[in-house]
């Protein structure tokens, strides 16, 4: 197929967990190909001016975006949101809380690996994540691994940072359609993100019932089995199908954490539906828009 048909929506930088800057990560679509690419880092916009910039010079799609962290029925949930207004103030003191929701998650889980004998400080953690990102639980991978506690990022999540992990702990988050109610009140599109990781497919339809604009069916760690079902579910209840690798970076080994950017994409059109919603939404709350 030829890629600059395409965009992967879901994508980390430097501004969250990600390995890449914003630039870099823009720059590395362009020369795969990519027709677009999204910036999706973790309870912030942080990194979006400056792909922007770099979209414009790659001639490039940049989609931007964000990743929340939510929680339903004791599990963590993430939802996308698309197109959101960043120079909305309410918007940004949102974000703002969702930042110090993550500083406490961060302070909670170095007392946990504490309480577990593993020795770790947050400085240890900050020099892996560099000064400009928020951190998150694959940097305290990182530093798991430079201890010598596992050996790949997905051996720490299994046995330490996941939701079945000995460190795993889980601060008071909003609930998944608080978020849905903030991006959209910021005229942008909200999606439930990798619905096959919860493990919960009852809590998933019951999510999508709730009214988000859109699912994303496909994802590096979704089966066969399960991209079918969340097309189903798409067609279902009338959502936009949306794509993205979930792009953190690459291992010493080569290997990457989710997926290689690129690998999951959607058609450049799911692009456009999201941005027409996107325009609408914005239109109807009096955005000034570009």
């Amino acid at each position: 197929m030829a890629l600059r048909d395409y965009i992967d929506m879901h994508v980390h930088t430097t501004a969250s967990d990600g390995q890449y800057s914003p630039v870099q990560i823009v720059e590395m679509a362009a020369e795969l190909g990519l027709g677009g690419v999204a910036i999706t880092d973790h309870d912030t916009t942080a990194g979006v001016v400056e792909a922007e910039a770099a979209a414009l010079g790659c001639s490039i799609k940049l989609l931007p975006g964000i990743e929340i962290s939510t929680v339903a029925a004791g599990k963590d949930v993430h939802v996308l949101g698309y197109f959101t207004n960043n120079k909305d103030e309410q918007w940004q003191h949102r974000i703002a809380q969702l930042g110090a929701t993550r500083e406490a998650r961060n302070s909670m889980l170095i007392d946990k690996l504490n309480e577990l004998g593993i020795s770790i400080t947050w400085d240890e953690v900050k020099a892996v994540s560099g000064e400009d990102g928020s951190v998150g639980r694959p940097h305290f991978a990182e530093v798991l691994i430079k201890k010598g506690i596992v050996k790949t990022k997905q051996q720490a999540f299994d046995e330490y940072l996941g939701e079945h992990g000995k460190a795993f702990v889980q601060p008071r988050r909003i609930h998944p359609t608080e978020a849905f109610q903030w991006i959209r009140e910021a005229g942008g599109v909200c999606v439930l993100a990798h619905p096959g990781l919860y493990n919960d497919e009852s809590l998933v339809e019951e999510l999508l019932a709730a009214g988000p604009d859109g699912v994303e069916v496909n994802h590096s760690d979704h089966t066969e089995q399960q991209i079918e079902r969340y097309s189903r579910l798409a067609e279902k209840y009338g959502l936009i199908a949306t794509s993205g690798s979930d792009f953190h970076g690459a291992n010493e080994d080569g290997s990457t954490f989710h997926g290689s950017l690129g690998s999951v994409v959607a058609r450049l059109s799911v692009y456009d539906q999201l941005l027409e919603l996107h325009r609408q939404r914005a239109g109807s709350l009096g955005f000034i828009k570009d």
